[in-house]
């Protein structure tokens, strides 16, 4: 089966989902016998692009990191996003605007009418799935298509579909973990001896941290990471608001060193815990010791650890790879298994 893909914001995740595609096309024939094309796309700051035949992905990616337009690639004149979806017959939307703690648009909007338009929608946008979960996925439902969102923590792991399909009808009565790598790779340059200033420079140099690097540093990504664990999984709509998160503006070098003299290290820790109908949550910088699973989570590392009514402890885990920072391939990846799941099935 031949499916049409659109690709609302066509950032670093984006480019590096539809290499990923690219990439494994041959083994998608193969084993599922599916096909695609790219029939629209929509850019932040580099136009926007349709053609229900299919677009030249590979220039469109060249002419977006060179700096240039991806307009002259459309069959027909669309100057928004909304405009990119009704017109590109797309079967599938990769939803990848730009995050939005506070409301969740227009990540919300795009994904309302890619149902309405009878699309499945796939998204690495956590915004989306704290303000709109329910509402989302009973559209999803009633159009009988697929609301995908594995990527929206921890990037290519598992999260979501491993507890909901590996623990039925356990309570999920804790979380805790790191989930933010910018500000992890800034901790644990900082305990080897790196200013903070110099240690945020090098995640922007790498592209895991945004020139306005505040949304992970102040923790309000890591915030809203926890807010979707517990609207999904705990089954309790939450807002990184309500998280209320403190970042790691405040830790400083002597702070750093104290404790790692103390066998102790900082990590900014997320944690949301489930008693009867409340829920708390919390994310800040905290002293871990060796006892703790977060102690050997340097660089990169990300993970989370449930405990439920049944099992204690259960962690799930992204190490760091030599060579590698994680960041858009792994959260790409995330998207691409959604797709993968949804089109074989």
């Amino acid at each position: 089966m031949h499916y049409k893909l659109a690709l609302i914001g066509f950032g670093n995740v984006a480019r590096a989902l539809a290499r990923l595609l690219v990439r494994k096309q041959d083994l998608l024939k193969s084993r599922h016998n599916v096909t695609f094309s790219f029939t629209g796309i929509a850019t932040g700051s580099h136009g926007f692009a349709v053609n229900p035949d299919g677009l030249d992905i590979q220039k469109a990616l060249e002419l977006v990191e060179s700096g240039k337009s991806i307009s002259a690639l459309s069959s027909m004149d669309v100057n928004d996003s909304m405009a990119v979806l009704q017109n590109c017959k797309a079967d599938v939307m990769f939803e990848n605007s730009p995050v939005n703690t506070q409301t969740g648009q227009p990540a919300l909007d795009h994904i309302r009418r890619a149902f309405a338009l009878g699309m499945h929608a796939i998204t690495a946008n956590k915004g989306p799935v704290v303000h709109g979960y329910r509402e989302l996925t009973a559209l999803a439902a009633s159009a009988g298509k697929r609301f995908g969102f594995e990527s929206t923590v921890l990037g290519g792991a598992p999260v979501f579909s491993v507890f909901r399909e590996s623990f039925p009808l356990a309570e999920l009565t804790s979380i805790k973990g790191i989930f933010n790598a910018t500000t992890n790779i800034i901790l644990s340059r900082m305990e080897r001896g790196e200013s903070y200033e110099d240690a945020v420079k090098y995640c922007q140099s790498i592209g895991v941290a945004e020139t306005d690097p505040g949304n992970d540093v102040d923790g309000w990504d890591a915030a809203i990471k926890v807010a979707a664990l517990i609207t999904v999984l705990m089954d309790t709509p939450f807002t990184p608001q309500q998280v209320n998160p403190t970042g790691i503006r405040g830790v400083t070098r002597e702070m750093i060193a104290k404790a790692k003299a103390e066998g102790k290290r900082y990590k900014l820790v997320c944690s949301a815990e489930k008693m009867g109908d409340k829920v708390t949550a919390s994310v800040a910088p905290q002293l871990v010791d060796p006892a703790s699973p977060l102690y050997g989570m340097m660089d990169s590392s990300t993970g989370v650890t449930f405990r439920t009514d049944v099992i204690l402890d259960y962690s799930i885990s992204l190490s760091e790879k030599p060579g590698l920072q994680g960041g858009p391939i792994e959260t790409a990846y995330g998207l691409f298994a959604d797709f993968a799941n949804a089109v074989k099935s």
